[in-house]
């Protein structure tokens, strides 16, 4: 099975728990600063004005913000976290004009066929509990037409650029995360674990292709970062 499974995806969201006050400052930098860069790359011309838009792993809203952003504010945006925590820090972020809150897990969405016409992962889609089925579920979800967008780690294919981001993740960016966050920072490192869970670039980009009958993969970082638009 794709994705972290029943046995490690509690122990991923109990970390994630424990670094909402932090969140943001470190996966800005672990990113290298370019986290905000792919988010804007993904969504632009796939959310436009009048759209209704689940925003699936939305933490505080950074890709809800992007996309209002991208549709002049004329965009119906639904924030979904498996971790209510998370939500309930929407309102600080946010203020009383917060978009529509709602939690629970990728491989059960509470909405209607067809409801949404964009789904937009930001570095969420990896903690799925299964990946495929999280899938299914998003493009059901979807308006015929609707757009998947994805922002994640990347798994590059080529080995050696693998073994690179491998050892970036699994050595360098726990020190990242202390200077920017202190000891909470190191929580971070369950990172790497995700990524030896994840599949390759091409794996990925072929499940996608199993429901979706249209795939634009970009890469960035060696392949170290995918940003990708799915049509249904």
């Amino acid at each position: 099975m794709s994705g972290l499974g029943d046995r490690y995806w509690p122990e991923v969201i109990e970390v994630l728990r424990t670094v909402v006050p932090v969140y943001d400052k470190v996966n800005r930098v672990i990113s290298l600063g370019k986290d905000e860069e792919y988010r804007r790359h993904a969504i632009a011309g796939r959310v436009v004005a009048g759209n209704i838009v689940l925003d699936a792993g939305s933490g505080f809203g950074n890709m809800s913000r992007l996309a209002l952003e991208a549709a002049g504010g004329d965009a119906r945006i639904v924030m979904y976290d498996p971790i209510p925590e998370m939500l309930a820090n929407v309102r600080n972020v946010w203020g009383e004009k917060h978009p529509a809150l709602s939690s629970g897990i990728f491989e059960h969405l509470p909405f209607r066929d067809g409801a949404f016409d964009a789904v937009m992962c930001g570095y969420s889609l990896r903690d799925a509990i299964d990946l495929r089925q999280a899938i299914s579920e998003m493009h059901r979800v979807l308006k015929a037409g609707g757009r998947l967008i994805i922002v994640d780690l990347g798994k590059p294919d080529n080995s050696f650029a693998r073994w690179v981001v491998s050892v970036y993740l699994k050595y360098f960016l726990g020190i990242s995360a202390y200077f920017a966050a202190g000891k909470v920072g190191l929580k971070f490192k369950t990172l790497y674990g995700t990524f030896l869970r994840w599949p390759k670039n091409s794996e990925l980009e072929a499940m996608l292709k199993e429901k979706f009958s249209q795939v634009v993969f970009d890469k960035g970082m060696m392949g170290g970062a995918v940003m990708v638009a799915a049509y249904k």
